[in-house]
């Protein structure tokens, strides 16, 4: 499986979290469902949050038989908007921060900060970083992540490039984990 997401460009994410790390856990986006599935284990349950009902309707009908499938679920809802019951230990951002609009990340940091419960942790997976302009995906810098978290109870804690990356994304990706500080 983990070789089938990379071939098709996905994060590989069952890699980057190991299970021990978490007991509740956000990634932003389900797209087809396989970071969710690869990071849910007995010790990680893990939501797939997305606003694409297709999206959505494709992975649980993928995932419906997993042997994972008590450790995982699915939600509509949207990431600005939604504020669940129970508040997570970690979510990682692998495509939201570069798909939404730059002027956007304000409002995409205050939200991410009222998802975690005290001394949660964020993992961004920072891409593209290039000098290219347009997107979306825009690019994205240290600058850009710091701008927005910093100022809402964030702290930096590790930067480093991405030992998962696929090729063809080699040094235009950097994996940069947050503590909530406040």
């Amino acid at each position: 499986m983990a070789e089938e997401q990379q071939k098709a460009g996905h994060s590989n994410g069952e890699n980057i979290i190991p299970p021990e790390e978490v007991a509740k856990f956000l990634p932003e986006t389900v797209e087809e469902g396989h970071d969710v599935v690869a990071m849910a284990s007995p010790e990680r349950f893990v939501v797939g949050l997305d606003i694409s009902e297709s999206a959505l309707e494709k992975a649980a009908e993928t995932y419906a038989s997993s042997p994972k499938a008590k450790y995982f679920t699915f939600v509509k809802e949207d990431f600005f908007t939604w504020r669940p019951n129970e508040l997570f230990d970690l979510i990682f951002d692998y495509v939201v921060f570069c798909a939404i609009e730059p002027e956007m990340r304000p409002a995409w940091a205050k939200s991410m900060y009222e998802l975690f419960k005290p001394d949660g942790e964020l993992i961004t997976l920072m891409y593209p970083i290039t000098d290219d302009d347009g997107g979306p995906p825009y690019k994205v810098a240290v600058s850009t992540y710091e701008d927005v978290l910093v100022p809402v109870g964030f702290k930096a804690v590790s930067i480093e490039e991405n030992p998962y990356s696929i090729a063809t994304r080699k040094g235009k990706e950097k994996l940069w984990r947050w503590k909530k500080i406040n």
